[in-house]
């Protein structure tokens, strides 16, 4: 006869097995974390096709972070760079997701092409789509308006220099998207809609 190993279970086995049963805080915490970035997508996704809402909120939520700073009277910074961040979404927002005129190359050298007021409808086609832009805006705003309860990002400045430069920052960039869309032939938003014929 053979003799058999004695398998009975050692207290440092029984605590091993207990760890893996039960999961730790931080393997509970990343649990967490999971299930609410799946809920907050579940109700973003949700939230797509009311734009007038989305946008009234973020347009409420912009309303009480200027009274915030204008009451306040500080963080001239953050809404100097906040202004910046927002700029950059509406060109962005703006501008085409492919160069028009690579695109107008291409059209020459095809064979066929509507030339005639009944041409194919092609949807403008952003770099930024709606929903980014307000999203990435809305984000923006909540990391600000956090920004503000805390007093040492409360940098002295004199904010009339930085409101004259943000303007002429507007008026430059802007300036210089019309002449892109004016040299380009094209307007960002889709005007022309897609007529079918009746049988």
């Amino acid at each position: 006869n053979h003799c058999q190993g004695d398998h009975s279970i050692t207290p440092k086995d029984r605590n091993m097995a207990d760890n893996l049963a039960s999961p730790t805080l931080p393997n509970k915490l990343k649990a967490y974390w999971t299930h609410g970035g799946r809920l907050f997508q579940t109700y973003l996704d949700k939230s797509t096709p009311y734009v007038p809402y989305r946008w009234g909120f973020t347009a409420a939520l912009l309303v009480i972070y200027l009274l915030r700073v204008f009451i306040a009277g500080g963080w001239y910074i953050i809404t100097y760079a906040l202004g910046i961040y927002v700029l950059n979404l509406v060109i962005s927002f703006l501008t085409p997701r492919f160069d028009p005129s690579l695109e107008s190359l291409d059209e020459n050298n095809s064979e066929s092409l509507p030339t005639s007021t009944d041409d194919e409808f092609k949807p403008f086609i952003r770099k930024l789509p709606e929903f980014k832009f307000w999203y990435s805006m809305t984000r923006a705003l909540l990391i600000a308006f956090t920004c503000t309860l805390f007093s040492f990002l409360d940098i002295p400045v004199f904010w009339p220099i930085l409101l004259i430069y943000w303007f002429v920052l507007v008026f430059v960039t802007m300036r210089k998207q019309i002449k892109h869309m004016i040299s380009n032939k094209y307007i960002p938003f889709d005007i022309k809609k897609p007529k079918y014929a009746g049988k």
